[in-house]
């Protein structure tokens, strides 16, 4: 992918590819807007499952604690469309007390809609939660230990 002066800059630790489906496309011939959250929430659970070696608890009635997405800022750059594959890369940034934030790079390679491009970049934040107490908590110290070795750096505010 050549340069783009509105990326994301460095390296990321965990890159998960997605195909666009006929379905993910709109009216106008290209991704809807929303669907990029979805490839970035595919990314995110894909990053935990690399980092902590366990695989994601979905749909586990009655959890105590988990990780809730509090924020998400999504900023387009190039339209992607049917047929294309996604790249998702992603990365944390910083762990702070109850939350920590996650990037998301996302790139199209050369296909015949175009060069290879970046397609978009993400800020999210999540927090460590207590569903029954209804509040958040400190991130899980074996939760640190897992992404600061995964990523090779100290990640802790």
């Amino acid at each position: 992918m050549p340069d783009d002066p509105r990326d994301i800059p460095g390296d990321f630790a965990h890159a998960r590819t997605v195909e666009v489906r006929f379905a993910d496309t709109d009216a106008m011939g290209h991704v809807n807007n929303a669907e990029y959250l979805t490839y970035a929430e595919i990314a995110r659970a894909a990053y935990y499952e690399a980092a902590t070696g366990e695989q994601l608890q979905l749909g586990v009635h009655g959890a105590i604690e988990g990780m809730i997405l509090a924020e998400l800022r999504m900023t387009y750059r190039s339209p992607a469309f049917y047929g294309e594959f996604i790249t998702v890369e992603t990365r944390i940034e910083r762990i702070g007390h109850t939350s920590y934030g996650m990037v998301h790079r996302l790139s199209a390679p050369e296909s015949r809609y175009g060069p290879s491009r970046l397609v978009a970049i993400a800020d999210s934040v999540l927090v460590s939660y207590d569903y029954s107490a209804e509040r958040p908590i400190p991130v899980p110290p074996a939760l640190i230990e897992a992404i600061e070795a995964f990523e090779g750096r100290r990640l802790r505010s």
